[in-house]
């Protein structure tokens, strides 16, 4: 299982996921291996291993996607075997050549997979911001001051520190908007096709995220 800290690097965007990921996979593949879509048409005609084998292609990839969204282990692996359990039932609606890339297929079934989670996270408990310990509010109050300028307040909640706390506080449309499109490094456009919501959908989840970091971050000013 990858570890948590190797998942905070600069913003990916989806549509570079193929190129980046996928192409290091490739390389470091044997030529005489199988291609994805290849594996694919394997297990659709009844070859349970070929899904085996894209699992294991494929699982750290996964794995470090969904710590873009949680930083509890058991989450996390609990969202790794949800997506890879609807990938296969979903396999026979991948369209090989006309996606991107299986890979890229794969991703948006997870960020899906995570929006489910933080749905249900957000039922099962609702962490306060009375939760954090003194010294994780003192961090919170130092960062905040030498950041100077209100724009840069969510930048700041989304630190790794403290963002399992405090973005735990925002309705789980409005959370994986702003994740989508701080951590995952995705345009307001991409959220929207990646979601199926519409663009003013996107941007009013924002403007909530913000505001609702803003309002719970003003008393540490």
């Amino acid at each position: 299982m990858v570890a948590s800290e190797d998942c905070w690097g600069e913003p990916f965007r989806m549509d570079h996921i193929a190129d980046n990921s996928g192409r290091a996979a490739v390389t470091a593949a044997l030529a005489t291996e199988p291609t994805d879509d290849e594996l694919v048409a394997a297990v659709c005609a009844g070859d349970e291993a070929a899904f085996a084998l894209l699992f294991e292609r494929h699982r750290r990839w996964v794995t470090r996607l969904a710590y873009r969204f949680f930083y509890q282990r058991e989450q996390v692996e609990e969202v790794v075997q949800e997506s890879f359990t609807a990938a296969y039932f979903a396999l026979s609606t991948y369209r090989g050549g006309e996606e991107r890339s299986f890979l890229a297929w794969l991703s948006r079934i997870t960020v899906h997979t995570c929006y489910d989670e933080l749905r249900r996270s957000t039922r099962r408990a609702c962490i306060a911001l009375s939760d954090l310990s003194e010294a994780e509010a003192a961090l919170l109050a130092e960062r905040l001051r030498k950041s100077g300028t209100e724009p840069d307040i969510e930048s700041t909640a989304i630190s790794r520190d403290l963002a399992s706390k405090l973005l735990q506080r925002l309705a789980p449309d409005d959370r994986l908007a702003l994740l989508l499109l701080e951590l995952v490094g995705l345009s307001v456009a991409e959220i929207a096709e990646l979601m199926g919501w519409s663009v003013p959908k996107v941007k009013t989840r924002l403007y909530r995220a913000r505001a609702t970091l803003r309002r719970l971050l003003r008393r540490f000013l």
